[in-house]
Formats: structure tokens, C-alpha cells, sequence
């Protein structure tokens, strides 16, 4: 498998300003030999051809142009921020707010005007967010994960049976990590799982709304209806599961009817992909280098900070995550005007040398690990719990089944290279 590049290139155009008549001043000398300062905003990076990433020009931005404006592949200017420091600042900031894709980038007046958006738990804000987080806290409570997980086993085992009995080669990613956190969503949230053909390309669409914003607008209506009728259903038959407690929430009125909507959509955007993504990564990582599988393999007492290890360093948000600065902000000698989009790149705070020694080398010990990945503030990840355990019980699972992974003989996975969010579309395994 095809090992990203670990020593990154300069990006052809130099550290941007926001126009070509801003008066910049820095919070910090100039590193000797960094480049002059240009008025033309950086290409959003993107990871090289047929691989995870990251980008290759992480590190030069994190040293050089740490808080730089970029031009989204939409055409849209935004600053791009690299450093862990002021990623995990501004993730937490409560002056940037994260917008719905009807939101931003902004449409002329009257363009799409008062139609359903698709809003979801990140884009709730104040008393109604924490209503729904409150809601929400035991069912992902890691008392309530730990009661699942037996349940998550068997939905792994079960799978990986069905995957081994379709002879080998195989594509792990159709038969084990893309349905295994679908089925665990489903079963907890009160999804169908007979509907995954229609909602997953929906959400897939939404989810990469960055790259393919029309289409993405057009998918989340769809989705919002779809997640419409699953809560009319639950109000007319309700079942132990997340969707029909909200429901029920809703109507004592400790829940609004669009904060419960905001939850479903969560789901299908995000809910299993981001854990699908992440596993999928954590193979191909792990695949790429045999006796790093072994080891794994071997020392079953390791997976907890392997775990944590793989979090930080399969890069899968490689900046898509989107805020709007609600009032102006200083930050390194950079002003961010209010209504100016910002992308915090996790990914590449979760690279930062500063914090991580070795950063780009996937130490499967580390001890100390304070990763960006399930974010921070009010609007941390409620599912880090649930996420951990889908990865730790499907490695487990396939460590199991499969002692003797390897990655098929002449066979790359197949990656959408147009896209930030990266993880392979297809990965063809040996057993």
C-alpha cells in the first residue's frame, strides 16, 4: 500500500494575506529563510494522489504561515489555521459559531431563501444544544457503551464470518468497516438499516459538501425528510432506542422538534461515516507495515493507546471543518473579521511536533496523546466513547478472525483524490 509522503514540499505560492493592501504584522519573528508574504491566497490543500494524506504542505504551513488565507475548492476565501495551539483554541472559541451548508458559503438573496436546512448537532447552539447533549449524555455514557459492547462484537464477528466466506481477495472496506459502524448507528439511533441504500448516498453528498456544495444542498433536503418520517414513525411506535427517547423528550417539551431533527441528521452525516473513515484508515495504516499488524495482534494490552495512537494520526479531517468568526479576532498578528470562515485543521494540530515528538510517525506507545480529535468546548464529540469502542472492538474482531491480514498483491485501494475527507473507497485484502 501506498505510504504517504512524510517530508513535505513547499507550497508553490507564499503565505497569504487577506488582500493585497492588508498591513500584516506577526505576533513572532520571521523564521530565517521564511517566505516573503503574498497577497494571493493559498489552493485548500488536499492530500497527494491515492493516499490518506495529509496534505504535504502541513508542516511548511504550521512553521511558516500558521493562520493563512486559503481559496476553498468552491472559490470561496477562508483562513486556514494550522497549529495545534490555535486549533484548540479556536474549536473551543465560542466566538465562531459552525454554519449549515444553506449557510455558508452565503447565496445571493432570495437563492434558496427559507428552505429546510440541514442542521445538525454542530450547528445547535445555546440552551438548545445543551438540552440535547443533556438528553443524550447516559445513552453514550461510557457505562452505556461498555453495556454494548458485547452487542457490537457479535455484529463484528458476524460480519467479518460473511466477508471471509466470499474468498479471497476481498474489499474490507464493503465487507467489514463500512457496514460495521452502520449496523451499530442503526441499531442504536432507530435507523432502519433496510434504508442504508437510500440515505448513504445522500449522506456521502452532504458529507462532501466541501468539494460538491450544489449537490451538496440539494442531498440534504432528501435527508432531511427522510429523517422526518423515521421520528413520525417512532412518535406512532416507539422502541428502545435514541430517536424515540428524544421523541418522547420532545413532547414533555424538554426538547425542541428541530433539536431532535438535528440529532437524526447527525447520524446519518456523521455518525457511523466518521467512524467508518477512521477504521478504514487505521487498516491501511496498520497493513502497511506487517509487524506493526503483528504486534497488535499479539499484545492484545496495547490496543488502548494504539487506539488513541490511530485517532491522532490517521488524518481524515484534512480541513473541512468550517466556523464563522462572529466578531473580530486576533491571532497572530492576523485579524479575523467578523463573518470571515475559518477551518481549524485537526489533522494537522494532531501533526504538531511541538506537542507530539515524532509527530508523523505512528508510535503505537504513546503515552501522551492529548489529540484533537473528538474536538473540545461545548461542542465535543458526545460519540467519542461509542467511536473508541466501534474501533477498538472492530480491530479486535478482525485481529481475531484474521491474524495473517496483508494487503492483496498488486492491488491498491481506490481513493476519491478530489477530496479532503479521505479514506479509501475500496481496500483489497489477503489472508
Amino acid at each position: 500500500m501506498t505510504s504517504p509522503p512524510s517530508v513535505p514540499s513547499p507550497p508553490a505560492t507564499a503565505c497569504a494575506t487577506p488582500s493585497a493592501s492588508a498591513s500584516i504584522t506577526r505576533s513572532a519573528p520571521i523564521t530565517p529563510g521564511a517566505p516573503v508574504v503574498s497577497s494571493t491566497p493559498l489552493d485548500h490543500p488536499v492530500p497527494p494522489p491515492g493516499t490518506m494524506g495529509p496534505p504535504v504542505e502541513f508542516t511548511w504551513l504550521r512553521e511558516h504561515c500558521p493562520v493563512t488565507r486559503v481559496t476553498t475548492p468552491q472559490g470561496v476565501p477562508a483562513w486556514y489555521v494550522t497549529r495545534y495551539e490555535d486549533v484548540r483554541d479556536l474549536i473551543g472559541d465560542r466566538r465562531l459559531i459552525r454554519p449549515t451548508i444553506e449557510q455558508w458559503p452565503s447565496r445571493p438573496e432570495g437563492d434558496g431563501a427559507g428552505e429546510p436546512g440541514l442542521t445538525t448537532m454542530m450547528e445547535l447552539e445555546g440552551p438548545e444544544h445543551m438540552a440535547l447533549r443533556r438528553a443524550l449524555s447516559e445513552w453514550f455514557s461510557p457505562r452505556a457503551v461498555r453495556g454494548r459492547l458485547p452487542a457490537m462484537r457479535a455484529t463484528a464477528d458476524e460480519l467479518l464470518e460473511g466477508f471471509a466466506a466470499g474468498g479471497r481477495p476481498g474489499d474490507l472496506v464493503a465487507g467489514f468497516v463500512e457496514p460495521f459502524p452502520l449496523l451499530v448507528m442503526c441499531d442504536l439511533v432507530g435507523i432502519p438499516r433496510q434504508d442504508a441504500g437510500y440515505f448513504l448516498p445522500l449522506a456521502d453528498v452532504a458529507l462532501g459538501a466541501l468539494i460538491t456544495l450544489e449537490e451538496g444542498r440539494a442531498a440534504s433536503g432528501r435527508l432531511r425528510a427522510y429523517i422526518e418520517s423515521v421520528i413520525d414513525a417512532k412518535r406512532r411506535s416507539p422502541a428502545d432506542d435514541i430517536l424515540s427517547d428524544l421523541v418522547a423528550a420532545h413532547e414533555r417539551g424538554e426538547l425542541t422538534e428541530e433539536s431532535v431533527l438535528g440529532f437524526g441528521l447527525s447520524m446519518l452525516v456523521a455518525g457511523y461515516r466518521t467512524s467508518t473513515m477512521f477504521l478504514a484508515n487505521a487498516v491501511v495504516s496498520l497493513l502497511a507495515d506487517p509487524a506493526r499488524y503483528a504486534r497488535l495482534r499479539d499484545e492484545p494490552g496495547l490496543m488502548p493507546t494504539a487506539v488513541e495512537e490511530l485517532l491522532r494520526h490517521t488524518p481524515v479531517q484534512n480541513g473541512v471543518v468550517v466556523l464563522l468568526a462572529t466578531e473580530d479576532i486576533r491571532l497572530r498578528g492576523q485579524t479575523i473579521r467578523a463573518g470571515d470562515a475559518v477551518l481549524p485543521v485537526h489533522a494537522a494540530a494532531n501533526r504538531d511536533a511541538t506537542v507530539f515528538p515524532g509527530a508523523d510517525r505512528l508510535d503505537l506507545d504513546r503515552a501522551d496523546n492529548p489529540h484533537l480529535t473528538f474536538g473540545r468546548g461545548p461542542h465535543n464529540c458526545i460519540g467519542s466513547h461509542l467511536a473508541r469502542a466501534q474501533m477498538t472492538v472492530g480491530l479486535a474482531a478482525l485481529l481475531g478472525r484474521f491474524p495473517g491480514l496483508r494487503a492483496a498483491h498488486g492491488r491498491e485501494p481506490a481513493w476519491d483524490d478530489a477530496s479532503p475527507v479521505k479514506s479509501p473507497l475500496t481496500l483489497p485484502v489477503e489472508w
